[in-house]
């Protein structure tokens, strides 16, 4: 099928230019200008699309539909389209509540967690309180070592004055990795990702939000986390009577852990450890908004494979220390046809085989 051009049909220039009275000459327009549009231009553009649209579906058809029917079918689509962006123009805000909300709750709930969990670790006197933001950040000792970047050292007393009186030559910004982002809370200059976003803090903050805040208390050591999905599974069973809450990885279905979720939970505990009271997306030179895109970018722009196998591992190691050690969904056709039951089966088979090919 070929769709005449509607365009041309009301174009009297689109007539025959041999020797047709009223052709204009061809005027070479300088690109660099600006040329003015028309609306009747901007038409025949639109008309044009049109066509092109019409043309791609009539081919896709097989050329079994007539014109007709395949401007009906545009316009059905067109109108499902319509529908879909207002329905999505008004459900909008509700999501950007709901997540607000969340983020609010996440937000107070590790307010008092976090502020625990570095009480109980490092016993600072006197132990930060939880209803004193302004007692968090750099002016205090334990919070500010946390939150000073990993290529300074906190213990030397110039840093640390001179983070406090920001001054141009320690501007603290979302440029640094946090000490707090780093197992057992120390770097290695020459290997800053040696035990980059492995922190117990980190661990701690995650499984508080996405499991549940006791189930924080089974990330011991270097060990595997408890299979908490599992868990909450049972617990809901056995329970006839009492409610038990369904913990955040169940109801999204999480099973492994994502770079979004571990930059998530970063960003939670940076601000828990500040000093600012509400979210804003700066805090003085330090925003929030490119600090998570730089934690994001640490997992998905790799420079190779060796670092994406560097990566894989960490997340890896990440999903062991939240959900645990089960890996039945790991349990494909052929690594169970190489264990032992199907060994056996096989071993079975064959020496019946032998038997009868002998008679």
């Amino acid at each position: 099928m070929t769709v005449t051009s509607l365009a041309s049909a009301d174009d009297p220039s689109s007539d025959d230019e041999s020797g047709s009275p009223g052709v204009q000459p061809v005027v070479h327009l300088d690109p660099s200008q600006h040329v003015a549009t028309s609306s009747k231009a901007r038409a025949k553009h639109h008309i044009a699309a049109l066509e092109e649209e019409l043309e791609t579906m009539w081919q896709e058809s097989g050329g079994k539909q007539s014109l007709e029917d395949l401007i009906m079918e545009n316009n059905r689509r067109q109108n499902r389209l319509q529908r879909g962006y207002i329905e999505l123009t008004w459900v909008l805000p509700w999501l950007k509540k709901g997540a607000d909300a969340a983020r609010g709750d996440n937000t107070s709930s590790l307010k008092e967690l976090v502020t625990g969990w570095v009480n109980q670790e490092f016993c600072p006197a006197p132990l930060i309180k939880t209803n004193d933001k302004y007692s968090c950040g750099f002016v205090n000792d334990i919070c500010g070592k946390l939150l000073c970047p990993a290529e300074w050292d906190w213990n030397q007393n110039n840093v640390k004055v001179s983070i406090r009186d920001r001054t141009s030559e320690y501007i603290v910004s979302e440029n640094s990795w946090p000490l707090f982002l780093y197992e057992n809370y120390r770097v290695n200059s020459n290997d800053l990702k040696e035990g980059f976003l492995k922190s117990k803090l980190l661990v701690l903050a995650f499984k508080a939000v996405f499991t549940s805040p006791s189930s924080a208390r089974e990330a011991k050591g270097d060990g595997d986390g408890a299979d908490i999905l599992e868990n909450n599974r049972r617990a809901r069973r056995r329970s006839d009577q009492t409610k038990v809450k369904t913990c955040i990885a169940s109801i999204i279905n999480m099973k492994k852990v994502t770079p979004r979720a571990i930059t998530y939970i970063a960003c939670q505990v940076h601000f828990t450890l500040s000093s600012v009271s509400s979210w804003h997306t700066m805090d003085g030179d330090f925003d929030y908004e490119a600090f998570w895109c730089n934690i994001l970018d640490f997992f998905k722009d790799v420079p190779g494979p060796v670092t994406r196998c560097k990566v894989d591992k960490l997340l890896e190691w990440w999903t062991r220390k939240i959900f645990g050690t089960n890996h039945r969904r790991d349990l494909t056709p052929e690594l169970v046809s190489q264990m032992s039951m199907n060994a056996l089966a096989n071993q079975r088979r064959k020496l019946e085989d032998a038997v009868f090919d002998s008679d």
